[in-house]
């Protein structure tokens, strides 16, 4: 079985195009299928709202576009060789309707078309919205409160009124645009030093890699859909889907659960305070957890745990603090920790790449990189400079601008590390929504509104799509989309204007089906279409109202949680770099702080398997059991993300039982 940094260049590269870099059809198809899958999202996610296929890592739309190609250009090929795709080919659609797609989920356009017109559609004399309407610019949203109101309540005729969201869509698509820039500038910037000096083994690129393995030969099946190991893990999932849907239906039926719930036995003080203790079986995150190394399956479990009885301890002293252990608030001093440290083992490398951009006769040769370093650079520090300045003629403080995007791009590194590292595959798996909350519990509203006015406050209480939302975690794909150009022969350089285009094709499809279904039905219509954000939006204008009879103080519980969090993600990374053996790892501490509750279990059942595969069989029986993880994954993504997922978004309402989430 091929190892992911094992794998070699396929054959010659077929002709380009000048602009994207991949071959027409490629390009075609890549475009066409994002179109195609956008109804397919519509349906699920917005109309329907029982299957969240953009939260999964990878996107869901983006595996079964890969599984159409594997199994279907072998066929195609034996008809005529020039019909089908290489391996090349299909990595990048792969890539490309990831990221395309992605930009559909609840985290980016659906968060944001919800948030901007809250402002204005839920006005009313008891709440004094009204009073901030004047500070939001116009070209943030249609001036018109009648195409408002049909977002809300749906259209007479259905239709969008494009001439209105001309503006908007194309002034926000800019903002997203320099943020990826930035994003991709720093992506470029890493590349070389984690994939071949650190040599990071991007464990969720084994599922894209192993799949399109062998498929350049003169065969219908490629190397990975032979393998025996793979169909069991394959069919496991397969049963643990089909029993809990099926239990959804009829609850006599037995079920394998997603869960087990240790609050039955915690139900007593204080014992009650490690609670929700929970541990969850996800196939996907067991599949993908068998490829992450044994210390850090072992150091989230630990470290979860050890959160855990952060709360316990006051429990037993007879403090009852609410909030405790403020995990999340934890979560956002780790991230930061971590980004610092990761400039800092960078440093070397940092100061190659700032030299080269600067003297670009000199120093070693960047040609073969995906960026040249000069344009790594700019497109790091223009996209993000762009971002502020995008920001500051918003009505944002040019000060809370610089340090608000800087702290999300610093937590978009580290997600991105954690991509590469660990490959955990969430996409919520940082500490959403404390880039924005820790300015306010760490310095305080009044601090704000003294040092930028109502207007920077208003715009700011906006800008939580940004943190809540998970553009910042998109990063993601740019670190394993280079490395997955790497291994099968892309041109790098024109990767990332296929993924640039990938991201601007994304955000106005998944603008187009979000309009077109809001329009039609309503947000909050008969069909009950998914509004998500506009309840979030809501509690931060109607916090941002009641500055207006009085502020808050500092929050000193949370600030310190966060100075804790810190604190503990430099202690373990310094006693790594002193004692190399030592067990835990920082990043598992960034993990446990952001969704512990979630990851733990997962873990902690990896931990065990691992130790007695390597105890009782060693690393051959390791690598041979591969397949089989890289199945159960598969089998997970393909039965309840594809199968169900479209049985349910286009069958009957009776067939949405049993919801799926991914994220």
């Amino acid at each position: 079985m091929s190892q992911v940094a094992e794998t070699t260049a396929g054959p010659r590269e077929p002709a380009r195009i000048p602009i994207l870099g991949v071959t027409w059809r490629a390009a075609i198809v890549a475009v066409a299928f994002t179109v195609l899958c956008s109804h397919w999202i519509d349906q699920a996610e917005v109309v329907t709202l029982f299957c969240q296929i953009t939260e999964s890592v990878p996107a869901i739309p983006a595996v079964a576009i890969l599984v159409l190609l594997v199994v279907f250009s072998p066929l195609a090929k034996r008809i005529h060789k020039r019909l089908g795709f290489d391996r090349r080919e299909m990595i990048a659609i792969y890539i490309f309707v990831a990221i395309a797609t992605s930009m559909a989920g609840c985290g980016i356009a659906r968060f944001w078309i919800n948030t901007i017109p809250v402002l204005h559609y839920f006005a009313q004399p008891d709440n004094d919205y009204a009073q901030f309407q004047q500070y939001f610019p116009k070209w943030w949203l249609p001036q018109d409160p009648e195409v408002i109101r049909q977002m809300y309540e749906g259209s007479p005729t259905g239709a969008i009124p494009w001439r209105p969201w001309i503006v908007p869509l194309v002034g926000w698509g800019a903002v997203f645009m320099a943020i990826w820039v930035a994003l991709m500038g720093m992506s470029a910037i890493f590349h070389r030093q984690w994939a071949d000096r650190e040599r990071l083994t991007y464990p969720l690129l084994y599922l894209p890699m192993e799949m399109t393995e062998g498929l350049d030969r003169r065969s219908l099946m490629g190397d990975f859909f032979r393998n025996k190991l793979m169909w069991a893990g394959f069919a496991i999932a397969f049963v643990y889907n089909v029993t809990n849907i099926v239990n959804a239906y009829n609850p006599g039926i037995p079920a394998v659960g997603k869960f087990f719930d240790f609050g039955r036995f915690l139900s007593e003080r204080p014992w009650s305070a490690l609670l929700p203790l929970q541990l969850h079986w996800r196939p996907e995150m067991i599949g993908f957890g068998y490829l992450v190394s044994t210390e850090v399956a072992l150091s989230v479990w630990v470290l979860h745990l050890l959160v855990r009885l952060e709360n316990l301890i006051p429990a037993i002293m007879g403090y009852d603090v609410p909030g405790m252990p403020f995990a999340q608030e934890q979560g956002i001093g780790a991230y930061v920790a971590l980004g610092l440290t990761l400039l800092w083992v960078g440093r070397g490398h940092l100061k190659m790449v700032l030299a080269k951009a600067l003297h670009p006769s000199e120093g070693p040769d960047d040609r073969e990189e995906a960026m040249s370093y000069r344009g790594a650079v700019m497109a790091a520090v223009g996209g993000f400079a762009a971002t502020v300045v995008w920001a500051t003629a918003s009505g944002l403080a040019p000060w809370l601008a610089i340090a608000y995007f800087g702290l999300i791009v610093l937590v978009a590194l580290v997600y991105a590390r954690m991509r590469a590292e660990v490959g955990v595959p969430l996409i919520w798996m940082f500490p959403f929504f404390q880039q924005y909350k820790v300015f306010k519990y760490a310095i305080g509203p009044q601090f704000l509104q003294a040092h930028g006015g109502w207007r920077s406050m208003t715009v700011f209480s906006t800008f939580i799509i940004f943190s809540r939302g998970y553009f910042p975690s998109l990063q993601g794909y740019q670190v394993e989309g280079y490395r997955l150009g790497d291994q099968v022969g892309l041109n790098l350089r024109s990767l990332s204007r296929f993924m640039v285009a990938a991201l601007a094709i994304g955000f106005f499809v998944a603008a187009w089906i979000h309009l077109r279904s809001y329009y039609e039905y309503g947000v909050g219509g008969l069909r009950g279409l998914d509004g998500w954000g506009a309840d979030m939006a809501r509690n931060e204008f109607t916090e941002l109202t009641g500055y207006m009879k009085g502020f808050p103080g500092i929050d000193g519980a949370r600030t310190a949680a966060a100075g804790a969090g810190f604190a503990m993600a430099a202690i373990l990374f310094g006693v790594r770099t002193v004692f190399l053996r030592f067990p835990l790892h920082p990043l598992a501490w960034g993990m446990v702080t952001s969704y512990g509750d979630l990851i733990w279990g997962t873990f902690f059942i990896v931990w065990v398997i691992k130790s007695l595969v390597f105890k009782l069989g060693g690393m051959r029986t390791y690598r041979m059991l591969i397949p089989f993880f890289i199945g159960l994954a598969l089998g997970h993504f393909f039965t309840a993300g594809v199968l169900y997922s479209l049985i349910g978004a286009y069958g009957p309402v009776s067939f949405q039982r049993y919801a799926v989430w991914f994220g």
